[in-house]
C-alpha cells in the first residue's frame, strides 16, 4: 500500500480521486490548497503527490519546485490548463506526469500505478552492484555517468535536466536506430501523451543547444523526418 497525497481545491474532484485511490488499497492525505498540501507533504513524506496547478495560497508549480528540492517524492500534475508550454514547465520543475482536467478515473489510476512502478523500479536499481552503478555511456564526444547522473560533452559537464538525462541515455542506449516519438514517450515518460508527441520535440531541442556544436546542424542527435530520432556517436 502507497501513501498518496492529493491536494486538489475542487471538492467534486477530490473526494472522487480519494475515493478511488482508497478502492485500489492506497493510504490517501488530501489538502486544498497549496500552502497546506506542502506542509502535509513535509510532514507525512508520501509515496507520491497528486497535484492540482492552480490552487489557493500558492500555485502547484511554486509547491513542486519546492517540494522538488526538498525531497525526491514523485509529483503527478493535474489541471484544467491544456498548453504545451504548461505541460513542459510542470515537467521541467519535476513533475513526473501531467494529466489535463477533465479526466477518466480508470486512467488516473493507471498513471498513478505507472508513477509509482518506476519510482519502485528506480529505488531498486539503487541497491545494484557497484560496477553496475558506476556504468558509463559513451557516444562520440559526449559521455554519461549513470550512477553520478551526469553528462559529459568533450569531458565538459553539461547540466541536464531529468527528463532531458533520460531522453539522452535511451537515445544513447540504441545508437543508429531510428525511435519514434511514441516509442520515446512510451519508455521515457512510461505512457502515451495520446499523440502529444510535440514534448517530445522540445526535449529534443533541448538537448540539442546543450550538446551539439551546431544546434541548428546536429551531428549526434538526428532527426528522421516522419519518424522520429537517432542518436549518431
Amino acid at each position: 500500500m502507497s501513501k498518496v497525497l492529493v491536494v486538489e481545491d475542487d471538492p467534486a474532484i477530490l473526494d472522487a480521486v480519494a475515493y478511488n485511490l482508497k478502492r485500489d488499497g492506497h493510504e490517501v492525505l488530501t489538502a486544498t490548497d497549496g500552502l497546506d498540501g506542502l506542509q502535509l507533504a513535509r510532514e507525512a513524506g508520501p509515496d507520491l503527490v497528486l497535484l492540482d496547478l492552480m490552487l489557493p495560497r500558492m500555485s502547484g508549480l511554486d509547491v513542486c519546485r519546492i517540494l522538488r528540492s526538498e525531497r525526491p517524492v514523485p509529483i503527478l500534475m493535474l489541471t484544467a490548463r491544456d498548453t504545451e508550454v504548461d505541460k513542459v514547465v510542470g515537467l521541467e520543475l519535476g513533475a513526473d506526469d501531467y494529466l489535463t482536467k477533465p479526466f477518466s478515473m480508470r486512467e488516473l489510476m493507471a498513471r498513478v500505478a505507472a508513477v509509482l512502478r518506476r519510482d519502485r523500479m528506480s529505488r531498486e536499481a539503487g541497491h545494484e552492484t557497484p560496477s553496475a552503478r558506476s556504468e558509463t555511456i559513451e557516444g562520440g564526444d559526449i559521455a554519461l555517468n549513470i550512477s553520478a547522473h551526469e553528462a559529459r560533452r568533450a569531458g565538459e559537464v553539461v547540466p541536464l535536466r531529468p527528463k532531458e538525462f533520460d531522453l539522452l541515455e535511451f537515445l544513447m542506449r540504441h545508437p543508429g536506430q531510428v525511435l519514434t516519438r511514441e516509442m520515446i514517450l512510451e519508455t521515457v515518460w512510461g505512457y502515451s501523451y495520446g499523440g502529444e508527441t510535440r514534448t517530445v520535440d522540445v526535449h529534443i531541442r533541448w538537448l540539442r543547444e546543450k550538446l551539439e556544436a551546431d544546434p541548428a546542424h546536429p551531428a549526434h542527435i538526428q532527426t528522421v523526418r516522419s519518424v522520429g530520432y537517432k542518436f549518431v556517436p
